[in-house]
């Protein structure tokens, strides 16, 4: 890896960062604040929240076995995205490589911030060549991109081809783990102290069903975790994030059970659409949903829509044509929706 000065955008390594009313005071006890221009009434909503999520950073560490000082929390995972993106690519010079295809906010957020995006497809069993992608890159490749469980193909990518990316590349790799809680995958987030460049991102709106607060979370070197609180807006996790995302930490039996369910549901679902006359084929997966081929993936998600069931239509994503990506859901809704292709 080079040096992370090197890597860093040189207006953001020398960036002095907004400092916020709470940040001046960190590490002393207060209880009169007359600092942040907040109104006195109307308690604790009319205080900022923690700018730096002290409380629920050290509830993750336990939940997630990476220090304190390694989280970075953000507005959904799609924070952490932009936000390497602004601190490490220079706009109209650097590049960055992905793989293909993919989560699509790696892509639009390289469009956002002027930054070249470089798709390496996967291979027919929808892996990686770990040579592949790194023969994409050049001087200026900053970041390389791989979710695992992969998403829209659920599959989990193989872990000696990422490994060998994450030792032989000078930049900064990053892991997508937003489906590792339904995979029996070791995360790569646990081995972040041996890889300087690796960055992982995590979210709760996937196993911990909290898709609404906008919690997503980047796991990393405590030097990269520093750049991202220098860049990223003071208060960007709300008090009510931050204290719902604490209650659900504490419910962690229920996420464990809720992930059991919805592996089986799983099974008997890839079972039973395997058995529909407009499949074609369902692809591994190791994430809460399938892709699968089917025989008029518009015209079969058009007559769904008409029955009031959504899926994701994927045939215009390369190498899913005539494809369907299918969440799992209940029973009940699985087998309405098992009920409607059966009537097709």
């Amino acid at each position: 890896m080079k040096p992370l000065q090197e890597l860093t955008r040189p207006n953001i390594w020398s960036l002095a960062p907004y400092s916020s009313a709470r940040n001046e005071y960190s590490g002393h006890e207060a209880h009169v604040f007359l600092d942040a221009n907040e109104n006195p009434f109307g308690n604790p909503l009319n205080r900022y929240p923690d700018p730096l999520q002290h409380e629920l950073k050290e509830r993750l560490s336990q939940v997630k076995g990476v220090p304190a000082d390694s989280i970075f929390l953000g507005n959904g995972s799609d924070e952490a995205i932009d936000l390497l993106y602004r601190c490490f690519c220079q706009p109209g010079i650097d590049n960055v490589v992905a793989i293909e295809p993919t989560y699509g906010m790696y892509r639009v957020s390289a469009d956002i911030n002027d930054v070249e995006y470089r798709p390496v497809l996967l291979d027919e069993r929808y892996q990686i060549q770990a040579a592949s992608l790194l023969t994409a890159c050049d001087q200026h490749t900053k970041l390389i991109w791989i979710c695992s469980p992969n998403n829209p193909t659920g599959n989990n990518i193989d872990r000696e081809e990422m490994l060998k990316v994450i030792d032989q590349f000078q930049g900064i790799v990053i892991i997508d783990e937003a489906y590792s809680d339904f995979s029996r995958q070791r995360p790569l987030r646990l081995e972040l102290s041996l890889h300087p460049n690796l960055v992982v991102l995590n979210t709760l709106s996937k196993a911990w069903a909290s898709a609404a607060i906008r919690l997503g979370m980047a796991f990393a070197h405590s030097d990269i975790i520093a750049l991202f609180n220098k860049v990223k807006y003071p208060y960007n996790v709300n008090y009510l994030t931050q204290q719902q995302a604490l209650r659900i930490l504490s419910n962690q039996s229920d996420v464990e059970r809720w992930v059991r369910l919805i592996l089986e549901e799983r099974s008997r679902m890839i079972e039973a659409f395997r058995q529909l006359p407009v499949c074609e084929q369902v692809y591994p997966t190791d994430a809460n949903f399938f892709l699968a081929r089917v025989t008029d993936a518009q015209a079969i998600y058009d007559y769904l829509v008409s029955q009031g069931i959504i899926v994701r239509n994927r045939t215009r994503v390369q190498l899913c044509n005539n494809c369907l990506r299918i969440t799992i859901g209940t029973r009940t809704e699985n087998g309405e929706l098992l009920a409607a292709l059966r009537q097709y």
